[in-house]
């Protein structure tokens, strides 16, 4: 009798394979899509003001700049999603090679940081978009923002995906209008481009596009939201080097000419001070209402929280399943197959900065953490190459050289701006 019921109570329990888990459901399209939009909607649309103001005439510049920083780290993520395809990407790239649970901590906390900071410097820049269109204050709307992104990004991830690749597109359709536009307006302007570039002896000049470099970084953080999707998308280790590659390759394209149509347009001045200077430009260079690319704007930074708190949310889930953080963080709603605790914990902690910390603060500061976070993860990848690791069937690969320059150039670009604008100041 009682083996019986020990039996039947066995047999009841649920087995690993039956705990809800996270869905497989992203192709390449959709990645692509999402790795795209997350870098254009935290960038673009929001900082081209404050580029211009610090790097003037050579804005664009900063962000070719910043765009070679980040190919280098880009390879090095590339590799790694491969070799270790897990959520909370860069937190077990540092344990497998270190093997210190307080740094593989650190880092993912680093990275859930910075993402939220992110998300709630994205949602201010949205809010100064829509109070051009409603009068109310900006920490209400972003507090609004906030927290209607963070229910979509709970109610499950195709959903929240396909929605972000529907706002991609969208985007980048308004940034190809702005382009076009600065062609019909000043039809010479590509043949312009070496004007654009600083002289290597202008020392003034290359402090500011330096200096400039680090709010541009801040533009491409992306990709490396990408690999945290590694677990809900299908054949990774085919899928995300190549989603990483366009997504780069693209946004800087897309990046460099539209801050130089801003340039050539517009008075550093002006976009510095405008709240949606993307609005400004369409403006300027069309003698159009700046309603329809003000809602584009709208739209792109909308999609720009939505995947920051995706992301945060699955760094935080990611180590709740390694036992870094409490476990149920890492618990899977079975009907929804997202992480809700850690999804509410995130949009809890971005709309406390959003509604409270200054947009300058957490745009310098989020690109500073993620420089330091990219450093370690292009260290982990050589130490873990010099060591012999095991490489796994078919990955991408790249040469040790390639993550050795990746962590010099984050270093350069952290603390390059400051020696450069010592040395001009003598």
């Amino acid at each position: 009798m009682n083996s019986d019921l020990n039996k039947s109570e066995t047999t009841n329990k649920p087995t690993p394979d039956e705990e809800p888990h996270l869905l497989r459901a992203i192709g390449l399209p959709l990645l692509v899509l999402y790795g795209l939009g997350i870098t254009i909607g935290a960038g673009i649309y929001v900082l081209i003001g404050s580029v211009a103001s610090m790097a003037g005439e050579y804005a664009p510049a900063s962000f070719l700049f910043a765009a070679l920083v980040m190919a280098f780290s880009a390879a090095s993520f590339a590799e790694f999603s491969g070799r270790i395809p897990q959520s909370a990407g860069e937190a077990v790239y540092v344990d497998a090679a270190f093997g210190r649970n307080w740094l593989t901590i650190a880092t993912g906390l680093f990275i859930v940081f910075s993402a939220t900071i992110a998300g709630a410097a994205i949602s201010i820049g949205c809010a100064g978009y829509i109070a051009t269109l409603i009068p109310l204050p900006l920490p209400l709307i972003a507090a609004v923002i906030v927290i209607l992104m963070g229910l979509l990004a709970a109610r499950g991830i195709k959903e929240s995906v396909i929605f972000a690749g529907v706002l991609t597109v969208i985007e980048i359709f308004g940034l190809i209008i702005i382009i076009g536009s600065g062609y019909l307006h000043e039809p010479e302007i590509f043949s312009n481009i070496p004007a654009v570039i600083p002289p290597f002896g202008d020392g003034v000049a290359l402090a500011g596009v330096f200096s400039a470099s680090l709010i541009a970084f801040f533009a491409f953080i992306g990709f490396d939201d990408v690999v945290n999707l590694v677990e809900e998308t299908h054949n990774p280790k085919r899928t995300m080097p190549w989603a990483i590659l366009i997504s780069l390759v693209a946004v800087t394209i897309i990046y460099f000419l539209v801050m130089l149509v801003a340039v050539r347009a517009v008075p550093v001045d002006e976009l510095a001070a405008s709240k949606a200077p993307i609005g400004l430009l369409f403006e300027r260079l069309t003698g159009i209402s700046p309603l329809g690319i003000t809602l584009i704007a709208i739209v792109a930074t909308l999609n720009g929280v939505v995947i920051e708190i995706i992301m945060a949310s699955r760094v935080i889930y990611g180590l709740g399943k390694k036992g870094y953080l409490p476990g149920r963080l890492s618990r899977v709603n079975p009907k929804t197959q997202t992480p809700l605790n850690a999804t509410i914990l995130i949009s809890l902690i971005m709309l406390a900065a959003a509604v409270v910390v200054p947009l300058d603060f957490l745009v310098s500061t989020t690109s500073q953490i993620i420089l330091g976070v990219f450093t370690l993860v292009n260290i982990s990848l050589v130490v873990v190459k010099l060591r012999g690791d095991p490489v796994p069937e078919g990955i991408f690969t790249v040469p040790v050289i390639m993550p050795i320059i990746g962590a010099i150039s984050c270093t350069f670009l952290l603390i390059g701006p400051l020696f450069i604008n010592s040395v001009s100041a003598q």
